[in-house]
Order: structure tokens, then C-alpha cells, then sequence
């Protein structure tokens, strides 16, 4: 998938900008807090019909504006539209076909970000990693998201009926179990099934980058392994009202990161931890490349190079100027690291500056 023009109006600091891109590597040079990472996140927002950072859509629009529009323009004729005014619902539209239901579009433009927030995924809780694995296989995985959906509504109305004051109906919040049993154990075998298969391919890469120097894993854990979820989940009922909440389920799910069998949360440098998940990141790419159709997703690098040494640079300035990876976005605060990058890749490329909210292309040659 090759995003051939992006167009901004009043997304986040962007006032209005119109960008004829690169179908290989795009970079965006600029100070912190100029608008480079809201050019990746408006890319982000036409894959995912939201934005990466703040799931509210009405505060992307830039401030003093009553709308914001986004449009790209993609290769094989496709185009997707979408805007939204104070007020009202945002409209997604496809090849100017508005979608029933936002689900039907995710997976369309697999796109893989690499960020500074990606620490969050081993120093934050669990439900940083959940949302890990449901963001990849929703790409691929149609089926995936209805059931991550029918699960989440079941848990929402059982812990309602937890919540309450009066004493739950048995036979109600049976069905509301039964439901979330089904669907979760659905989940729990696609997950399995991901961390299994993207396993090897993350170790690949991190070995790669990191010299051979360490051993990495991951370690899914869930309610599932303890037996039947269904028995699970109504075993400590008793449990669940007295707190107010479910508290066995596939919404506990976790997914373990070690290096050289310690837990990374513990025992990871800042070198170490971001040298995982860029790894981690890119098995994604790789991975998501092999299933949703043989098409390549977008990769966004957003400010990667910061707290790591110059060989775990190299090597992931080499991986990603290499053939088996697309159309790239790049954000960086100076040229040096993008200079690497350009002066080792024979691909065409495209600069852009960056500077309060104005997107400017600069012709560079090399």
C-alpha cells in the first residue's frame, strides 16, 4: 500500500497542508512540539478512523476551528475521506462511500508506528499489551474485532448487573457469561496463535539489532490456561460482586516481555527496552505483510533514535532502508540520523520541514 497525497485541514496544530509523498521514504525534520508527530498521527487516523494519542475526536480539531477534514490518496485508486465538525459525528468515507460501520475499514491500510510511547507497552499495565495484540490481528483478522466487540458489550452488561444494587438475576447474568465465554475463548485461540507465530520473527530482529548480545521472549498468559472460561468467569461470582467488577476474563490477558529469562520491566536499560519494542514493532511490519493480503502496511517511525548507541542505529537504519520494507514515514529533530538513512538507500525520497503546524517540502539532493 503506497500513500501517494496527503491533504490536512485544522487537524491539531496543522492548519492546512497538502503533501505530494514519496512512494518510499518521507521524512518530517523539525523542534519538538512543531507538528511532526501530528502529520504521522493524521496518517494514523485515515488507517484507524481515530487518532493514535487522544481517543476523542472532537479535540483534534485545532483549536478556534469548528472542523477538521483529512483525505489521502492512495495507490490502486483508492481514496478515503474523512471530516467532522463541533457538534456532530465524524463521516468516513471510502472512494466517496460512506461506511455503515467504522470496523468494516480496519485492516484496509495495515500501518505499523513506532513511537516514544511505546515504552508504555513494558512499563504500563497490562492493558497496554491487550491492546498491542488486538491492533495488529484486527488488521488481518476481520472476525477478530466482532468478537473482541460482542465480548467487550457482554462484560459491559455483566458488570452492571454487578454493580447494582439489587441482587442479579441468575439466570440473566448466566447468558451475559455464557456470551462472554464463547467469545473469549475465540479470542484466546487467536492470540495464542499470533504470539506464537510472531514469536521467532521478533526474535529475529531484536537479535539482529542488539549484536546477538541478548535473548528475548514473549509470554502470553491468560484465564483461559486455568480450564473452561465459562467455569472461570462464575467460579468466584461472589468475588465479582463484591468489588463490582469481572475479575476473570480475557480482559486480564497479559502478555510477558523477558530478556535473558528476567522480566524486561525489571531488569531493562532504557537502550535495552526500546532496542524490544522497536524490535517488537517490526516483527509487526513483518508479520502483518504475511497475512493481510500480501500487502505491505505503512511504517511509521516517529522520533526512534533517541537513548539508543550508534550500532543499534546502524543496524536499524540498515533493516529499514532495505527492500522488504515500503513506504516509510520518518520524524526526527536533525538530519544526521535521516542522512544515514538517505545516503545508504538507493530509494526515492522526499524532506519535509516542519514548523508550527506549516508542512514544508525541501528539495535536497544527495
Amino acid at each position: 500500500m503506497i500513500l501517494e497525497k496527503l491533504s490536512i485541514i485544522n487537524y491539531k496544530n496543522i492548519t492546512e497542508a497538502t503533501l505530494e509523498l514519496s512512494p518510499k521514504i518521507n521524512c518530517f525534520i523539525g523542534k519538538n512540539g512543531v507538528g511532526k508527530t501530528n502529520v504521522l498521527d493524521a496518517i494514523y487516523y485515515l488507517s484507524f478512523c481515530r487518532s493514535a494519542n487522544n481517543p476523542i475526536d472532537s479535540q483534534v480539531i485545532r483549536h478556534g476551528e469548528e472542523f477538521f477534514v483529512l483525505e489521502g490518496s492512495y495507490s490502486d485508486d483508492l481514496k478515503i475521506y474523512c471530516g467532522m465538525k463541533r457538534g456532530t459525528k465524524k463521516h468516513f468515507k471510502r472512494n466517496k462511500k460512506e461506511y455503515k460501520r467504522l470496523s468494516e475499514h480496519i485492516g484496509l491500510i495495515p500501518i505499523v508506528v513506532v513511537s516514544p510511547s511505546d515504552t508504555l507497552l513494558i512499563e504500563g499495565g497490562s492493558e497496554e499489551r491487550r491492546r498491542l495484540m488486538d491492533m495488529v490481528i484486527s488488521q488481518y483478522d476481520p472476525q477478530y474485532i466482532e468478537a473482541l466487540n460482542r465480548y467487550n458489550k457482554a462484560l459491559q452488561q455483566r458488570n452492571v448487573m454487578l454493580k447494582a444494587e439489587a441482587e442479579p438475576d441468575p439466570d440473566v447474568i448466566s447468558l451475559w457469561e455464557e456470551q462472554m465465554a464463547v467469545e473469549g475463548e475465540q479470542i484466546y485461540q487467536k492470540r495464542t496463535t499470533f504470539v506464537q507465530e510472531m514469536t521467532p520473527i521478533f526474535q529475529q530482529f531484536y537479535e539482529t539489532i542488539s549484536g546477538h548480545q541478548e535473548k528475548v521472549a514473549l509470554n502470553y498468559v491468560s484465564h483461559c490456561q486455568r480450564g473452561p472460561l465459562l467455569e472461570v468467569i462464575q467460579r468466584d461470582r461472589f468475588k465479582d460482586r463484591a468489588v463490582g467488577y469481572s475479575l476473570h476474563g480475557i480482559h486480564r490477558d497479559d502478555l510477558e516481555f523477558s530478556l535473558d529469562g528476567h522480566l524486561m520491566k525489571r531488569e531493562g536499560s532504557q537502550g535495552q527496552n526500546k532496542t524490544f519494542v522497536i524490535s517488537l514493532k517490526l516483527a509487526q511490519f513483518d508479520f502483518l505483510k504475511r497475512t493481510n493480503s500480501k500487502t505491505t502496511p505503512l511504517l511509521l517511525l516517529d522520533d526512534i533514535f533517541d537513548k539508543l548507541d550508534a550500532q543499534r542505529v546502524e543496524e536499524i537504519v540498515s533493516l529499514v532502508a532495505g527492500d522488504d520494507f515500503g513506504q516509510i514515514f520518518i520524524t526526527d529533530t536533525n538530519r544526521e540520523h535521516l542522512d544515514k538513512i538517505l545516503s545508504t538507500s538507493s530509494h526515492d525520497y522526499k524532506i519535509f520541514y516542519v514548523d508550527n503546524g506549516h508542512v514544508q517540502e525541501r528539495r535536497t539532493e544527495y
